[in-house]
């Protein structure tokens, strides 16, 4: 299998207080909120807990104890072989603990200031991505799909830009979408949370993000795993965000907790790096034409505004693949200038009969269902003549597992006949007829 090497650069470790880039208070608050709310007094614990190398978080406690808010609470034995001073927080460090969590419940991983995160960004963006034939077909093996259509995904996916997948249900867009992102195979870094104005956003979603490395330092370990980067970020897949019919503007705004007063990211500053996925589009409360209104901006510069609770805007990176899926003609949904500002517009039609029966006899393998002839030419000259032999690729699954679901109720082996594909017909389509109530 062709596996992508990953050539992102990783974010490196800060070396000092002054190269964090953030506000001296905010960084002692977070500190003591830390030590406050987590009980923490060994310099090491409290360097894993704000995710910063030992020497700057010493620093950190040095000015603390300077300004009376911690004090040394003498030698403690960390480890069987090393001894490591204990800190404590002072009466004045627990009042200005408590005085700064009524500010901002936040503590723990300190924040990538936004203007240091926008250089990873460029570091590892999408756009950069490099996606072979053989990595999209390894992706994509699970699919039975027309050679054409690789030739047509191949450059849109590595152009890291904007694709419109349109057909009719259930032949695979959505799969075809979920192929795309296990395509793009390399790491990236992912910040626990980013800071703005002295605001905080949290970023790093453990549900949106799948992290690639859980390592943990033994602190008597000569080799060290988290001096190779800024441990402030998480090494992860890049990230796929997919919303459906649930999709609404509200969820591409900032998200504030009036409690612990911090933010969360929207969906897309979630996705940075990767791919967001419009699944269904056209079935969302808000019509599609002012969902793609609210991306356009975006989709053409690379950047995405944000509003504080204060009114205050502000700009993010956006540097996502931007995947929307209908089922509808892109005519009846988009206005021309939307569509021109998608890059891409993709065709995801049906298969043909010969595809079909490929499909049929390849599912019909995997689940272990043997063919029959007969069972076969009455589905092709007598049930889809029903349809208008319009063929999906959702249906030989569908007939196959209700033949086998049938064969289970009758306690007999699997099997095809034509009174059985007449079974799972019916449970295929709806007829259409009145309802007495």
């Amino acid at each position: 299998m062709n596996m992508q090497v990953s050539n992102v650069i990783a974010p490196p470790a800060p070396k000092s207080l002054e190269a964090m880039q953030l506000p001296v208070v905010m960084m002692r608050d977070i500190l003591l909120k830390t030590m406050f709310r987590k009980n923490l007094t060994m310099v090491t614990a409290l360097a894993r807990a704000i995710c910063l190398p030992v020497p700057v978080t010493q620093e950190l406690i040095d000015l603390s104890r300077t300004q009376q808010l911690v004090e040394a609470m003498g030698t403690m034995s960390a480890a069987a072989t090393s001894n490591e001073m204990g800190y404590q927080l002072t009466d004045n460090g627990k009042a200005r603990a408590l005085d700064a969590l009524a500010q901002s419940e936040y503590f723990g991983a300190m924040p990538v200031p936004l203007d240091v995160y926008r250089e990873q960004v460029k570091r590892q963006s999408i756009r950069n991505i490099m996606v072979s034939r053989g990595q999209l077909t390894n992706a994509m093996g699970h699919l039975i799909l027309p050679p054409t259509l690789l030739d047509q995904l191949g450059p849109a996916v590595g152009a890291g830009r904007s694709i419109l997948m349109y057909g009719p249900p259930g032949n695979g867009k959505s799969s075809i979408s979920n192929g795309i992102r296990d395509a793009l195979g390399d790491k990236i870094y992912i910040p626990r949370a980013i800071e703005y104005s002295g605001q905080v956003i949290t970023v790093y979603d453990p549900i949106v993000h799948t992290s690639a490395e859980d390592d943990v330092d033994d602190p008597n370990s000569l080799r060290r795993t988290s001096g190779r980067f800024d441990t402030r970020y998480v090494r992860c897949e890049r990230p796929t965000v997919i919303t459906g019919g649930e999709l609404s503007l509200s969820m591409l705004d900032l998200v504030y907790n009036p409690t612990a007063r911090t933010y969360q990211a929207p969906l897309q500053l979630k996705s940075s790096g990767g791919v967001f996925i419009v699944d269904d589009l056209g079935r969302q409360a808000e019509p599609p034409q002012a969902l793609v209104n609210r991306w356009i901006v975006p989709l053409e510069e690379s950047r995405d505004i944000l509003a504080l609770q204060s009114g205050e805007k502000f700009e993010v990176p956006f540097d996502t693949l931007v995947i929307f899926s209908t089922n509808f003609h892109p005519n009846e949904i988009f206005d021309k200038a939307a569509l021109r500002r998608i890059f891409y517009k993709i065709k995801i039609d049906g298969p043909d009969q010969e595809d079909f029966l490929k499909i049929f006899a390849l599912v019909a393998r995997k689940k272990k269902m043997p063919l029959d002839e007969a069972a076969l030419i009455h589905l092709l000259n007598n049930k889809y003549p029903e349809i208008d032999n319009i063929y999906a690729n959702y249906q030989p699954v569908f007939l196959i597992d209700q033949m086998i679901s049938i064969c289970e109720f009758e306690g007999i082996p699997n099997q095809m006949t034509p009174e059985l594909i007449d079974r799972a017909w019916e449970n295929m389509f709806v007829k259409e007829e009145e309802i007495v109530h």
